[in-house]
């Protein structure tokens, strides 16, 4: 199980990489994700996209079609570790607590390419590392 930070969906719509590990190991790892991490992706693709000279609406179907692969984590799921995913990222980006607490929730690291969650107390995979976490936990099957 992996939770992902809106960065991460985020690539999964403009990048190769990532798309290309969920569908790998779509069948071995669980993805998550909390509801905000979705609407903050789908708050900042759309200028992203028009930066690029692209249309942003193919952009925000291929975000809304990652729930085949990407799980969300409702707020009631992660609420209760809000405390504690506030102080643990306190003097960082404390609006990204809901991601920290939905992995605190679920037990499980975080993949992520902010830094404000690296010695957040969780396990961090960035995007170059993850498949060494997904390979072993495919393996274990």
């Amino acid at each position: 199980m992996l939770v992902l930070d809106a960065n991460i969906l985020i690539r999964a719509v403009l990048g190769k990489k990532v798309p290309s590990l969920l569908h790998k190991y779509a069948g071995h790892a669980e993805f998550f994700s909390p509801d905000v991490a979705f609407q903050e992706a789908r708050t900042h693709l759309p200028a992203i996209l028009e930066g690029r000279g692209v249309a942003p609406a193919p952009g925000i179907v291929a975000l809304d079609s990652l729930s085949n692969l990407v799980q969300t984590v409702e707020l009631e799921t992660y609420v209760p570790f809000q405390s504690l995913a506030r102080q643990l990222m306190a003097r960082r980006d404390e609006g990204d607590w809901p991601v920290l607490a939905s992995a605190l929730a679920l037990g499980c690291p975080i993949w992520t390419e902010d830094a404000d969650f690296f010695g957040c107390g969780v396990s961090t995979w960035t995007t170059d590392r993850v498949e060494l976490y997904l390979a072993e936990t495919a393996s274990r099957e």
